[in-house]
C-alpha cells in the first residue's frame, strides 16, 4: 500500500480502494466462513465489510496496516451476523435408524476449494497454532461452529491468524485479559472435540493414492453397492448431516442407514466430484426416470485415513452448487 493511493481511494477513486482491498479479498472470505460456517453467508458478508470500509476510510487512523482494519470489520460484522440469525434448532427430520448419537444441531456449510486460491500457505502472524490446510478442514470448522461467538472469533484471530492478544483486544474492542480469559475457554472446549489428526495420515491431495481410494468409493456409490461403500470404512467411520443431530458411527450403523436410502431412492446417485475444505467431495443427482436428466440432490466431502474414509459428511442443501460450479441438472 502506498500513502498516494490511501490518498487517491480517500477522495472517492474507485480503482484505488479496489487497489488496497482486492489482495485481501479470499482470505477475508475464508476468515468469515470460518466464523459464521456458510459459504454463501460469508460471500454476503465479505460485501458489506468492503462497502463499510469504503464508507470507513476517512476513519482510518492508519495505526494497523490496511489488512488488520479490515480483519476488524470483518470480524465485527460476523460476530453481528451471528446475534442476528434466527435458525431451527430442530430441523425437519426425515425417518431414519436410530443414530450411533445425537449431536448438537449446527448450521454449516462446505467451502469450495476454487476459493481458496491465491491464499498464502504461510502463518500470517507469529502467534498462529494452526496450518492453513488444518484451518479448514472440516472437523476444523465443524469445532468452531460448537464455540460461542466471542470465543470463535478470538480463537481464530489468535491461533489460525497469529495475531497478538493486543491486536485482537483492539479489533474486539475490549481488553487484553479478556481476549486471553476467552482464549483460554476456547482451546479447552475446541480441543476437547478436535478429533485426533488424522489428516497427517491421510493421502496428498489429488495424489494417486487419493484417487484411487475416492475413485472406488465413488464406484460404489453409483453402483448402488452399499457393502462396496462399508468396505472402505475406518471401523470408527463417522457419518454426519449438518445441520441434521443424527450421528452414524462404523460400518454396523452406517452401512444400514446407507442402504436404507438407496431402498428409499430407488436408484444410485451419480456423481460429479469437486473438492471441498481442502477435501475431495462428489455433487450427488438423484437420476429422474425416462427423462434422460438427473437432479442435484446434495454434497458429500470424504475425510481419508490411509487407504481407507474416516468419515462422510452429507449436505442436503442444494444452493451451494452454483459455488463449486456444479450444475443444478445433468443431462
Amino acid at each position: 500500500m502506498t500513502e498516494q493511493t490511501l490518498a487517491r481511494a480517500r477522495t472517492g477513486d474507485e480503482d484505488a480502494f479496489r487497489e488496497l482491498t482486492d489482495p485481501y479479498r479470499r482470505e477475508l472470505q475464508l476468515h468469515i466462513y470460518r466464523i459464521v460456517g456458510g459459504a454463501q453467508d460469508a460471500e454476503d458478508l465479505l460485501q458489506e465489510t468492503l462497502l463499510a470500509a469504503w464508507r470507513g476510510l476517512e476513519r482510518f487512523e492508519e495505526r494497523a496496516s490496511v489488512r488488520t482494519w479490515l480483519y476488524r470489520i470483518a470480524t465485527n460484522r460476523s460476530l453481528d451476523a451471528l446475534r442476528a440469525r434466527r435458525r431451527s434448532d430442530d430441523p425437519r427430520m426425515m425417518q431414519m435408524p436410530e443414530p450411533s448419537r445425537w449431536n448438537e444441531p449446527i448450521w454449516l456449510e462446505p467451502y469450495p476449494d476454487v476459493l481458496l486460491e491465491g491464499i498464502p500457505d504461510e502463518a500470517p502472524g507469529p502467534e498462529a497454532r494452526y496450518e492453513t490446510r488444518e484451518a479448514i478442514g472440516l472437523a476444523f470448522i465443524v469445532g468452531l461452529q460448537h464455540l460461542p461467538p466471542q470465543q470463535r472469533a478470538v480463537l481464530v484471530l489468535r491461533d489460525v491468524l497469529g495475531y497478538r492478544a493486543a491486536e485482537a483486544a483492539a479489533m474486539l474492542e475490549t481488553s487484553e485479559a479478556s481476549v486471553n480469559s476467552l482464549l483460554r475457554r476456547a482451546r479447552a472446549a475446541f480441543e476437547s472435540r478436535l478429533p485426533a489428526s488424522r489428516r497427517e495420515r491421510a493421502p496428498l491431495p489429488n495424489s494417486k493414492r487419493e484417487r484411487e481410494i475416492v475413485g472406488r468409493f465413488a464406484d460404489a456409490v453409483e453402483a448402488g453397492d452399499v457393502d462396496g461403500m462399508v468396505a472402505l470404512l475406518t471401523d470408527d467411520a463417522w457419518l454426519t448431516m449438518p445441520p441434521l443431530p443424527q450421528a452414524y458411527q462404523g460400518p454396523g450403523a452406517i452401512g444400514p442407514f446407507l442402504r436404507a436410502n438407496e431402498e428409499r431412492r430407488g436408484t444410485p446417485l451419480r456423481l460429479v466430484p469437486t473438492r471441498a475444505n481442502t477435501q475431495p467431495a462428489f455433487g450427488g443427482y438423484l437420476p429422474v426416470p425416462e427423462t434422460g436428466t438427473a437432479r442435484a440432490h446434495g454434497l458429500f466431502i470424504l475425510t481419508l485415513e490411509g487407504s481407507e474414509v474416516s468419515a462422510i459428511t452429507w449436505f442436503a442443501d442444494t444452493s451451494v452448487f452454483p459455488q463449486f460450479g456444479l450444475p443444478r441438472v445433468l443431462r
